[in-house]
């Protein structure tokens, strides 16, 4: 493990997964259970930020998955769902000491949460999947089209919105300065390789562990529809849903207080 110096409320740590380095927020807090956030596509581990200090009786930490914000793009765009499952493990392992912890995952934060539950029952006490499907078909052929930087965040912020995007706040999260202009921190070429295999059927995956599931779903989110989150719900003993009917694809951004207020009665309903 790598320490890097206290940045805010959060400290930015390494650590190795195989050959990438990944990189991680340390919130803190003084308690031995562990809340784990995994961001979506685009995204990073700050995009968590506002949520994450408010489980003062948790220790959370936040992953910037592989090819997001400080952790490595790898190489040979090694984006397989075991890679990302695989990451998850050795957080666990390197980092936690090997102990069980509760995972809240969002877009593809929240699949690759499921999908480690039903892999290893053992390290996890509880997920909470922010609308992400048990069959999904997630399109982002619009990533090609983005510049690789531009000269002002006021022209990168324009370049999202001719491609048709309108979360422009949320895919802005990702973006960095250099010496080239303004541009993501987000492996964008490997988007075409990690969105095709994310991309798929996944019920044995969502049936597939025990542990208790809140499934958080944006009412007007244009990645996962209502039926299939009610079905979700149905077919999975365990599965609580809540459903945020004015909110789209990031209910955590969008109505922040109304999901920490859900995320944390899930939680208390734990001890």
């Amino acid at each position: 493990m790598v320490n890097s110096s206290q940045n805010g409320s959060a400290i930015r740590k390494f650590f190795y997964s195989d050959h990438i380095r990944l990189s991680y927020l340390d919130f803190g807090g003084d308690s031995e259970r562990v809340l784990v956030m995994l961001h979506g596509y685009m995204a990073n581990a700050r995009s968590f930020s506002e949520l994450a200090v408010r489980f003062k009786d948790w220790r959370v930490i936040a992953m910037d998955q592989r090819g997001h914000g400080w952790s490595d793009h790898p190489p040979g765009k090694e984006y397989a769902r075991e890679d990302y499952v695989d990451d998850i493990l050795n957080l666990i392992q390197s980092e936690l000491g090997g102990q069980p912890v509760t995972i809240l995952g969002h877009s593809l934060g929240g699949l690759n949460g499921y999908q480690f539950a039903a892999r290893y029952p053992e390290l996890v006490k509880a997920v909470i999947v922010e609308d992400i499907g048990a069959e999904i078909n997630a399109n982002f052929s619009f990533a090609d089209k983005l510049p690789f930087r531009c000269a002002s965040l006021k022209e990168l912020r324009e370049s999202l919105a001719s491609v048709g995007l309108r979360a422009i706040d949320y895919f802005a999260e990702s973006v960095l300065e250099d010496e080239h202009g303004w541009g993501f921190r987000t492996d964008l070429k490997g988007l075409q390789v990690s969105v095709p295999q994310s991309n798929g059927v996944w019920w044995d995956d969502w049936l597939g562990s025990r542990c208790p599931i809140m499934l958080i779903h944006g009412g007007k989110s244009f990645i996962l529809d209502t039926e299939q989150a009610r079905r979700m719900e149905e077919r999975r003993p365990g599965t609580k849903l809540i459903v945020f009917e004015q909110c789209g694809h990031g209910v955590h951004s969008e109505d922040l207080n109304g999901y920490y207020h859900a995320v944390n009665d899930f939680l208390m309903e734990l001890k």
